[in-house]
């Protein structure tokens, strides 16, 4: 009996302290977890329930109206000129920075005169508010009265019409998101050198590997993690590029720089707001970076070295 009582007590002593870690848990984790229902996922869910309504903005009102709103989405001509619009900035946006970032990080890796003041001359544009690098580059690409106008003047060369030419204004986006973004890879990139050990490179010079194969076999395999977290991190933002095409060319000229994210706003805030089929729009984007998040995760973290 006594051992029965002793077994007790420890039972409802340890379950007293359950309860106290069970408290001091929640009590931290309670207001992150209450943000971000109140911030991510409350939203999320809105806009799943959206996408099946009629909604009325004005009388905060919705009718079920099923999957016409996907069904209006899905047929209307431009989204397919979306998607694909989509697409191409995505993808370019990602090999430039990537590809340039490498190249301006070893350069900067390098002993230089100047380099720190290089360095954050280059990272500058990154912290540079996206509304004021859009108005800037306007000027630049101004045909009339712009910088690059008075630069090729005396060459006697005509530029093109940058934001108002089809062919090249998704081109002329290209270009101003690559400036402003091309300063934090190359950070990440210069990092990612500092931190591979210079061990490795005396020991492939021992062994008779030239410049090229030293960066093949030494500096690709231990840059992997900065570069598929590069990787990650560009792809998601480029979805979520929206002020430099709001200001400098609105999606178009005839939706030539339109992406998914500027159709979200057509139809949400537009003259013909549609709450509904943006919200479609929203879970679109949504789905999508979901599956290349994954996608990513699944297939180039294979490749990355965690360990140099």
């Amino acid at each position: 009996m006594t051992q029965s009582l002793t077994s007790r007590m420890s039972f409802s002593r340890l379950a007293r302290r359950d309860w106290r870690e069970w408290l001091t848990f929640l009590l931290f984790v309670g207001p992150n977890l209450a943000l971000f229902f109140a911030f991510t996922y409350y939203p999320l869910l809105r806009n799943v329930l959206l996408s099946f309504q009629d909604y009325n903005t004005f009388t905060d009102t919705g009718e079920f109206i099923g999957l016409t709103n996907f069904k209006d989405v899905f047929t209307d001509s431009q989204t397919s000129v979306i998607m694909r619009n989509t697409l191409v900035f995505t993808v370019a946006v990602v090999v430039i920075i990537l590809t340039l970032g490498l190249l301006v990080a070893l350069l900067l890796n390098q002993k230089l005169r100047m380099r720190d003041a290089v360095r954050s001359l280059v990272f500058s544009p990154t912290v540079l508010a996206g509304s004021a690098v859009a108005v800037v580059w306007i000027y630049i690409f101004d045909p009339r009265n712009g910088l690059i106008l008075q630069l090729l003047k005396p060459l006697a060369i005509n530029p093109p019409r940058w934001l108002y030419d089809p062919a090249w204004a998704m081109i002329a986006i290209i270009i101003v998101y690559v400036w402003k973004n091309l300063g934090y890879a190359v950070v990440i990139f210069v990092a990612g050198l500092q931190a591979i050990p210079n061990d490795l490179y005396e020991a492939a010079r021992v062994d008779g590997a030239n410049a090229m194969q030293r960066f093949r076999n030494v500096t690709i395999p231990g840059l992997s993690p900065v570069t598929f977290f590069l990787a990650v991190t560009l792809v998601l933002n480029s979805f979520q590029a929206f002020d430099l095409i709001r200001i400098m060319t609105g999606g178009g000229p005839v939706n030539a720089t339109n992406v998914l994210i500027y159709r979200l706003y057509e139809l949400g805030f537009g003259t013909n707001t549609s709450v509904g089929r943006a919200s479609v729009i929203g879970l679109v984007l949504f789905v999508i970076m979901l599956i290349v998040t994954i996608l990513q995760l699944r297939l180039l973290e294979r490749r990355v070295s965690y360990a140099n």
